[in-house]
């Protein structure tokens, strides 16, 4: 079966980076019943850190996200891949991207288990459509 390519929505909340902030906002997500897609999580500068939250759901991670008092960037892009783990299923991708002329500003990418893989990727807002082209994103 081929690699899934989907255009995403995202946005992010900028947090303290003492313990348990992430989990605060991941529990009221779940409470809330919004399931992620991805999430993403590293540290920015003077003690911050930036959460990204990729959902289908995002009005409501929005409402959420006010009712909580916690800030949220606005909507962003990104592109989730999902398919079969195996040797050169990133580089697929990322080769892609290359051939087209687009720099990547920034992938994750883990093993899911059961043979399965998944990425996030992004690229920059300009750039966008032309990605999306390139990996014949859905």
């Amino acid at each position: 079966m081929a690699d899934s390519v989907q255009k995403v929505d995202y946005c992010y909340a900028t947090v303290s980076r003492k313990p348990g902030q992430g989990a605060e906002i991941l529990a009221e997500l779940a409470k809330a019943g919004i399931n992620l897609d991805a999430f993403s999580g590293f540290p920015r500068k003077k003690g911050r850190a930036q959460l990204d939250l990729v959902t289908t759901r995002m009005p409501k991670l929005r409402r959420v996200a006010a009712k909580s008092g916690w800030k949220v960037s606005p909507v962003k892009k990104a592109f989730l891949i999902t398919g079969v783990n195996k040797a050169g299923a990133v580089h697929y991708h990322v080769k892609k991207l290359a051939d087209a002329g687009i720099s990547i500003t920034a992938a994750d990418a883990v093993c899911a288990g059961m043979g399965r893989y998944g990425m996030i990727l992004w690229v920059k807002p300009r750039d966008y459509a032309k990605a999306a082209k390139a990996l014949k994103a859905k």
